[in-house]
């Protein structure tokens, strides 16, 4: 009895301590919320505010009935998507070829990848401009290509290239890349059936997560559409700013429920799990 008492009396300092590491743990969990979500509540009562004591909802409604706010906005949608086609067309295949035929060259990648943390934006934007404006370049763009929006996707694809690149690579670090190229060899699939029905499903997950941050990177971009006087979403949203502050705040919010949703659909699409890899016909 005395030994059943002995071993027993542990068992309620166990879980105090583990009472208080579940309390330490909610702590934490409390600060880390009220660091993120103070700021957000602040700007949402900025962002009601009609003038002294007055808070109503007439910001958003001007937002809402903005032409030019949805224009931005959409033009912003649109080069977003034009971005992700370009990065997925370019990136996709390369990092299936280094990992199938060329691993050696997969720390070259990694460090070009990087280079957009290194090179500010606007340097970038300077070269990209060089490329029509120096007579003779190899590699001149004609001018009517230039004077449009659509100009600014070769700049959006570098600078999303680190967050795109390495959603990819994980992705793709997870598959089996070999034995799945090599069972879907063996069935008689060639190569565009491989890339379209086994590898490209099976990176769903990447895709999506490459697509979200590129949407993120595109919507928030000043620097690029400012220089090159393109009115986007990030360019509407200084020039608010600069007129009214309480029109900046509720365009702000607007702009990060956009971003939320992004990534709701993204953990919607996620949570269904990997998808298999489709039957070779």
């Amino acid at each position: 009895m005395a030994e059943a008492v002995t071993q027993s009396a542990p068992a309620p300092a166990t879980r105090k301590a583990r009472s208080g590491a579940d309390l330490a743990s909610g702590l934490w969990i409390l600060v880390v919320a009220a660091f993120f979500l103070l700021p957000l509540l602040g700007t949402l009562i900025f962002s009601l505010w009609a003038g002294g004591s007055h808070y109503n909802l007439s910001n958003y409604t001007k937002l809402v009935q903005s032409p030019k706010m949805w224009a931005a906005l959409w033009l912003s949608v649109k080069l977003a998507i034009y971005t992700v086609a370009l990065t997925m067309v370019l990136l996709v295949p390369a990092v299936l070829f280094i990992r199938l035929r060329a691993p050696w060259l997969r720390p070259v990648l990694e460090v070009i990848s990087v280079m957009p943390f290194v090179i500010p934006p606007i340097a970038l934007v300077q070269g990209l401009t060089g490329l029509y404006s120096v007579p003779g370049a190899a590699l001149a763009l004609p001018v009517w290509f230039v004077s449009r929006p659509e100009f600014m996707v070769l700049g959006y694809v570098i600078l999303a290239l680190p967050y795109t690149y390495r959603a990819l690579d994980v992705g793709m670090s997870a598959l089996d890349v070999q034995t799945l190229t090599q069972a879907a060899l063996s069935l008689g699939a060639n190569w565009g059936q491989i890339f379209a029905r086994v590898i490209v499903p099976n990176l769903r997950t990447a895709i999506l997560g490459a697509t979200l941050l590129t949407f993120a990177i595109v919507l928030g971009e000043f620097v690029f559409a400012n220089i090159l006087l393109f009115n986007t979403f990030a360019v509407y949203i200084n020039y608010i700013g600069q007129v009214n502050g309480t029109g900046a705040a509720a365009l702000s919010l607007f702009s990060f429920f956009v971003t939320w949703v992004g990534m709701l659909g993204l953990l919607a699409g996620g949570s269904r799990g990997q998808v298999r890899a489709g039957g070779v016909g």
